[in-house]
């Protein structure tokens, strides 16, 4: 890694264990305590432990903390100081080895197991430094490397590995001087992201707004749509079809309940049906594939409840499913033009399967509902409903569980559906991709924006630790940089001073 970067002659490099400075229990690294705590954070005068969270890269927040137990004894040892530098040790990948400098916090918090806590010797190592280095794509390269675990999602960093890590050290000085000028730098470069982030919560909140516009009428307010003919049609469809005309119809308590969880107040000539009135009753509206069974190299493609996302699909790493295995799950094969569902796990995420992605072979699994919808009904009208704000609480009022949260196919199929014409749906539908079209744009925009800051956040790192933004600086003061300043003198201090805190060990006398 250290091969790609080359440092000023007065600079060294080193291992972090050879620049930490010893806690008050003689060990290098504290690593926390995760008892059982409270769910609630913890008040001013309470003990709390810190969740992984409250360490975000490059900025630390103290509010990320549970209460701990007036029953259990803090540890007073592991209590987060001013000074500190936090490093996360467990967790996804993006969030194993995530680093923080704590500025400032309040008494009483304490370290979890997930992080580590280091400590450096003052006046040697300057820990904002150190920060800015673990930050770069050089540090973030070794840190990645010494991750381990069976999966991406519960990650570990052990001391052993982490004590390793490859750190590019300046004389005590030129730190300083790095640190100041990084401040000046990234706080431009942090201002200007949060804007370009907060321009792409502005648009989630605007999509989200179309969508409740959409579903309750105001979109299309000032249009009049004829709507007669429409719900008669419907209605024969259903009196004269044996199964759909012994489903019960939808009660007034099930609709008022609808318009409170929506939120809104729909338009006067929408009707409501429950969702399994307006589905092909051969079809109905079922769950897929029970026992998927071990992924095939050569099989039948199928949805999963992480596949499906808000209005649309992810096909990349559909999982491929044995042909004997899928050929008894033949009423969920999918044809394209049905609404699916996610049933379990991210209960709410609603799309229309394209028939280009069926044309091949498609199933769904247990996790997922089919939603077949009957030509008179625009499928793309359902999923915008089911994804909508309102749509989404009217689902979460029956979703049931803790550690696998799902819903009820019952309570699917009793999904109370406002219903404007086929004409109308048509024209919402048409209306909200405009505007989601247009706010997909903006959002690529932002995207590449986005990254062309955290490209010069980068950049602007890896200069500072090739030594390009303090050049002028060590030419007009040599002093500060050379002899007993020079950071290969640093380390041996650092290594003197560790020596004499050592405690020394006892020897045992010869017997005479």
């Amino acid at each position: 890694m250290m091969k790609n970067l080359s440092l000023p002659n007065s600079w060294a490099s080193c291992e972090i264990e050879d620049i930490l400075e010893a806690q008050s229990d003689g060990k290098l690294i504290h690593q926390g305590w995760s008892p059982q705590c409270e769910k609630e954070p913890a008040g001013p005068d309470d003990w709390g432990v810190l969740k992984t969270t409250a360490i975000q890269d490059g900025f630390f927040l103290e509010h990320e903390n549970k209460r701990l137990p007036e029953s259990k004894e803090p540890k007073t040892r592991i209590e987060v100081k001013n000074g500190d530098l936090l490093v996360t040790n467990a967790g996804p990948r993006s969030r194993c080895g995530v680093i923080c400098f704590v500025r400032n916090t309040r008494d009483k918090l304490m370290i979890s197991g997930k992080m580590y806590r280091l400590r450096f010797p003052e006046g040697l190592i300057c820990p904002e430094y150190i920060e800015s280095w673990l930050r770069t794509s050089f540090a973030q390269k070794a840190l990645n490397e010494r991750k381990t675990g069976i999966s991406e999602s519960g990650l570990n960093m052990t001391q052993v590995k982490f004590k390793t890590l490859p750190i590019v050290v300046a004389p005590f000085a030129e730190q300083k001087v790095i640190t100041e000028k990084l401040d000046t730098l990234l706080v431009q470069v942090e201002a200007t992201k949060a804007r370009l982030e907060g321009t792409l919560k502005t648009l989630k909140q605007f999509r989200q707004s179309v969508l409740v516009d959409a579903v309750s009428g105001n979109l299309t307010k000032d249009y009049n749509f004829a709507s007669n003919d429409y719900f008669e049609k419907i209605n024969n469809e259903i009196s004269s079809n044996r199964k759909l005309s012994r489903i019960s119809s939808l009660s007034n308590e099930e609709v008022e309940l609808a318009q409170l969880l929506f939120n809104s107040k729909f338009k006067k000539e929408w009707m409501f049906y429950a969702l399994e009135q307006l589905v092909d009753e051969t079809r109905g509206i079922p769950y897929g594939i029970v026992q998927t069974g071990e992924a095939q190299d050569k099989g039948v493609p199928t949805i999963r409840c992480g596949d499906v996302k808000p209005l649309s699909i992810d096909s990349r790493q559909l999982k491929l499913v044995h042909p004997e295995i899928e050929e008894k799950y033949s009423r969920t094969r999918l044809i394209g033009g049905e609404v699916i569902l996610a049933i379990r796990g991210t209960v709410g995420n609603a799309s229309v399967v394209p028939k280009e992605l069926a044309e091949h072979g498609l199933n769904i699994s247990r996790e997922v509902a089919m939603i077949p919808v009957r030509p008179s009904v625009n499928a793309d009208f359902i999923a915008l409903l089911l994804q909508s704000p309102g749509g989404y609480r009217a689902l979460a009022e029956k979703t049931k569980g803790v550690a696998q949260r799902g819903i009820n196919l019952a309570d699917v199929k009793r999904f109370v559906t406002p219903l404007p014409s086929l004409d109308e749906q048509n024209e919402i539908v048409r209306r909200v991709e405009g505007l989601f079209a247009s706010a997909d744009a903006t959002e690529r925009q932002v995207n590449k924006a986005l990254e062309r800051v955290n490209y010069l956040t980068q950049s602007i790192l890896a200069k500072a630790f090739r030594g390009e933004l303090t050049e002028q600086w060590r030419k007009e003061n040599s002093e500060l940089i050379s002899g007993e300043n020079s950071a290969e003198a640093l380390l041996k201090k650092i290594k003197a001073e560790r020596a004499v805190a050592a405690p020394k060990r006892k020897t045992r006398k010869k017997a005479g």
